[in-house]
């Protein structure tokens, strides 16, 4: 029951980058728990900056095909997205501890077969994959930059916010504590987060954010929801991007 109120994976790929106009990789690589994973590499020319994307709990991929393209376009990254097991293409059964090993495989994927240097990736999660990022980034030294957008503090807080009158957050197994987590990081720390949020509430952004480490950013997506953040952001919301990882490769540069 617990993991029917967290995870909503979808199995079905309708789409793929190339219905967007764009090359890729399809891809496939192996957990260290011998799980399958599937996932998508978009090029960008002669990028040097690569992007890890964690997405949210619902869906798969080919969900996120109108938003890769955008970010590609106007961000211009080599985009790696993929789906946790039990997601899309990817087999096995989704948990906690299952996303992190996924992310864990999928940082491995990019050093091994790319390859991408540490300090050349950048961690992007959203929503449910806020968390999966920040654990990625509490394991993965020199790291360029980390951004998160609709991050929550964590699964007993959504609880909490969902059902205020019950007390069920004590019985629940699924962590998720980004608020924690992200207090160990040592990447520059992008937060984006819409302010008017009917999914994860911005003040749940507000709260991650306060608890992470300087150097860090928020950037609040004037009239978003939760699903239609780089739209409404428009090109203010990839300027955010494209700042942050310039100010953070420059940094690393120094």
């Amino acid at each position: 029951m617990e993991h029917r109120l967290i995870f909503h994976p979808n199995a079905r790929i309708d789409r793929t980058p190339r219905d967007f106009g764009l090359l890729f990789d399809d891809v496939f690589f192996v957990t260290s728990d011998e799980v399958r994973l599937h996932g998508w590499f978009v090029p960008y020319r002669d990028a040097q900056t690569t992007l890890l994307w964690f997405h949210g709990n619902a869906g798969n991929v080919s969900h996120r095909l109108e938003n890769i393209k955008l970010l590609h376009d106007n961000v211009k990254v080599n985009i790696f997205i993929f789906d946790y097991r039990g997601y899309g293409l990817s087999e096995g059964t989704v948990s906690e501890t299952g996303t992190y090993l996924d992310g864990e495989a999928a940082i491995e994927y990019l050093r091994r077969h790319r390859p991408v240097e540490s300090k050349n990736l950048v961690l992007f999660g959203r929503s449910l994959g806020a968390a999966v990022a920040i654990e990625m980034a509490t394991r993965t030294e020199a790291l360029s930059a980390v951004i998160l957008e609709s991050p929550f503090a964590s699964i007993r807080d959504m609880a909490r916010e969902i059902f205020p009158s019950l007390p069920i957050g004590s019985l629940i197994r699924t962590q998720y504590n980004v608020a924690e987590k992200i207090r160990g990081i040592k990447t520059p720390l992008l937060v984006l987060h819409g302010d008017r949020d009917e999914v994860v509430p911005f003040s749940q952004g507000k709260k991650v954010y306060d608890a992470a480490p300087q150097p860090k950013t928020f950037y609040a997506i004037v009239g978003a929801r939760h699903n239609d953040t780089y739209r409404v952001g428009g090109d203010s919301y990839f300027e955010a991007f494209r700042k942050h990882i310039e100010r953070a490769g420059s940094t690393k540069d120094r």
